[in-house]
């Protein structure tokens, strides 16, 4: 065994698998050098505390619902109603809490109304995704259209709910999205941290998880090696619908209120952090480590250039198209490298 056989089998497991996938590999480097290129440039406020706690706290929800699509997307489907979702769970919570827990309510009753507001944001984000799996699974409708059509089922029935106004949660849930665990780490981070180890658990060491990237390779073939597939890809829509009302939990903590029309554009931001990540629109595969990677490179690009074009007017419009740029170079430099094999 040489040397360098021995150094790779000693490292840790996340370098083994970013040195032996080109993509993530790609990814890590690019990470690494828009880090480098920032500090270089504003060395005196990008590598800084403050800095990372402002990062941390921007990209959670994004980084969430790419995990979300991701899941979908491994077995060849999309879901395009994760943000409708995440704004009817959130309506559906802000409302519970609003009813439920006065203004004189106790210590007790706040933490009792709370989980229960919880309880209920997941319950209709997995209901949600349970109508979506159905539609695709059963009814066999085109992933893309299914979830196109309840995204607009989600918002109108958001609309109706609240008359187009937005929902308080009387500050019960600001705690979740503007306060810092050891005063350095935001909680919305924390959840993502969360998310993304018990997704890595579901998707690495179950066999749920396998049978979703056997879906996306061959649903055919998985049939006839006795896969439940109508049952998997449920479960894969009910998972995605999940962490859609665990973004709507913090898009409540964040701004303490929620709308029929909050994000719109996230939907297309975490489908662009998946497909960056490597994450295969077909199906089959992918990784989340790839995720974490693209949502560290996005976020580095879009705070380093806010503070580049602070000054500058057409900042925003900058960094809309150093997303869209960036996405595009690593899909080219991947399909020549797909090429060269």
């Amino acid at each position: 065994m040489t040397s360098q056989e021995t150094a790779r089998q000693s490292a840790a497991p996340w370098v083994r698998l970013v040195v032996r996938d080109g993509n993530l590999l790609r990814l890590f480097i690019a990470c690494v050098l828009i880090f480098v290129v920032m500090t270089l440039l504003r060395p005196e406020v990008f590598p800084t505390v403050e800095n990372f706690r402002s990062m941390g706290s921007q990209f959670p929800e994004v980084g969430v619902l790419a995990v979300a699509i991701m899941i979908a997307m491994l077995t060849g489907g999309i879901d395009l109603s994760v943000v409708s979702i995440a704004n009817l769970s959130g309506v559906l919570a802000a409302l519970f809490i609003r009813t439920f827990i006065p203004a004189e309510a106790s210590d007790v009753q706040v933490v009792i109304g709370l989980i229960g507001a919880v309880v209920i944001a997941f319950a209709v984000g997995m209901l949600c995704g349970l109508l979506n799996g159905l539609l695709v699974a059963r009814v066999n409708l085109t992933p893309i259209l299914a979830t196109l059509g309840t995204m607009t089922l989600y918002t109108g029935i958001t609309v109706v709910i609240t008359r187009g106004n937005a929902v308080f949660a009387e500050n019960r849930l600001t705690f979740i999205g503007n306060t810092y665990l050891f005063d350095v780490i935001p909680i919305p981070m924390l959840i993502f941290a969360v998310v993304v180890a018990v997704f890595s658990v579901i998707l690495n060491r179950t066999a749920f998880g396998l049978k979703l990237y056997l879906i996306g390779t061959n649903e055919k073939a998985a049939r006839f090696s006795g896969i439940d597939v109508p049952r998997t890809l449920i479960g894969a829509y009910v998972l995605s619908g999940l962490l859609a009302a665990v973004v709507a939990i913090i898009f409540l903590g964040r701004n303490n209120s929620a709308k029929w029309d909050f994000a719109p554009s996230y939907v297309l931001q975490a489908i662009l952090v998946a497909v960056l990540a490597g994450v295969n629109p077909a199906g089959g595969s992918g990784r989340l480590l790839g995720i974490v990677l693209a949502i560290l490179a996005l976020q580095f690009v879009s705070t380093g250039l806010n503070m580049l074009l602070l000054a500058v007017s057409g900042g925003q419009f900058f960094k809309e198209f150093a997303w869209g740029a960036l996405l595009l170079i690593i899909m080219v430099i991947n399909y020549f490298s797909e090429r060269r094999r």
